[in-house]
């Protein structure tokens, strides 16, 4: 490959550099934030944590790390309870992959301890300090990492905190963007603790869209009944629109139903939703009924939209 000149003088620097940050960050210690896992299991756990039953295969790619290295980590989690194994509807050759209520704990603690240690390493810093050294972070993953043809948001489980983001999200937009009152903003607090109440993992999902820490939108896929998959709460930020993100949520809620055997997947939402409802649409679903209703201080025509699987 084509490159420019490096002097010997620059290489040493990096080398110097990538010795202090190592042991800055505790990389050369036997257990990563002083738990059982190294920092390649550690990782192997942060993404089975955000992401949707990945295969063994798509994680061994996205993470450069070789078949069977990854696949004796991957037993090692398995004999720890740590993690799940099921046979792909689509693939029966191939394994999806999740955590466990073990595994999703011991992820929670090293994100604990991992956030408490960037905070230890910032803490002594004035904050105009802080920002340089972020920047040249930046700087740093701009320059060796480029990524231009990534999409610019990721999307991951719920975790603590989620729920009441959407709950306030979802008052506060309603009522700028509608003039929906607060009992909307009650309704949606209903629906959100009756999912993390009465969660089945197997049938039930949240996805959260995010860029750098910025929560952009989130959907909830339900239970209605074994054969109807209910979605609830699809909401995109403003300066996010434009995105693709509520194509994707949605997308993501059709996946996880027919892998979880859902026959149809439903909603109930509100024909002044138009944005909304375009994306209900381009994604197969079909208007079942439509009611007027007066709720959230509006005079409001409700509409149940279905989707055969």
């Amino acid at each position: 490959m084509a490159g420019f000149t490096c002097p010997p003088a620059n290489v040493a620097s990096m080398r110097r550099f990538n010795r202090f940050y190592t042991r800055q960050i505790g990389l050369l210690r036997q257990g990563l934030l002083n738990s059982p896992f190294s920092l390649a299991e550690a990782r192997v756990l942060y993404e089975l944590a955000h992401r949707q039953q990945p295969s063994a295969a798509e994680l061994g790619q996205d993470l450069l790390l070789d078949a069977g290295y990854l696949s004796r980590i991957l037993r090692s989690f398995e004999r720890r309870g740590l993690l799940r194994k099921e046979v792909s509807p689509r693939d029966r050759r191939q394994a999806l992959l999740s955590l466990t209520e073990a595994g999703r704990e011991a992820q929670s603690a090293l994100e604990a301890g991992s956030d408490a240690e960037a905070g230890a390493m910032l803490q002594p810093l004035e904050i105009e300090a802080q920002q340089r050294l972020l920047q040249a972070m930046r700087t740093i993953e701009d320059l060796l990492a480029p990524r231009p043809s990534l999409p610019p948001y990721v999307l991951r489980a719920h975790r603590p905190g989620d729920m009441g983001w959407i709950v306030h999200r979802h008052g506060v937009l309603y009522a700028r963007e509608y003039g929906w009152d607060e009992s909307f903003e009650a309704l949606v607090a209903e629906i959100a603790a009756k999912f993390i109440r009465d969660l089945d993992p197997r049938r039930e999902c949240c996805w959260m869209a995010e860029r750098e820490g910025e929560i952009l939108g989130s959907v909830l896929l339900v239970k209605q009944s074994d054969t109807v998959a209910q979605l609830r709460l699809l909401l995109v930020e403003p300066a996010a629109r434009g995105l693709g993100i509520g194509r994707r949520l949605v997308e993501e809620c059709i996946r996880f139903a027919r892998q979880a055997g859902y026959g149809s997947v439903r909603l109930w939402t509100n024909d002044i939703l138009t944005a909304a409802r375009h994306i209900y649409e381009k994604a197969g679903f079909r208007l079942s009924a439509e009611e007027k209703h007066h709720s959230f201080g509006q005079d409001l025509v409700g509409q149940t939209w279905e989707l055969r699987l």
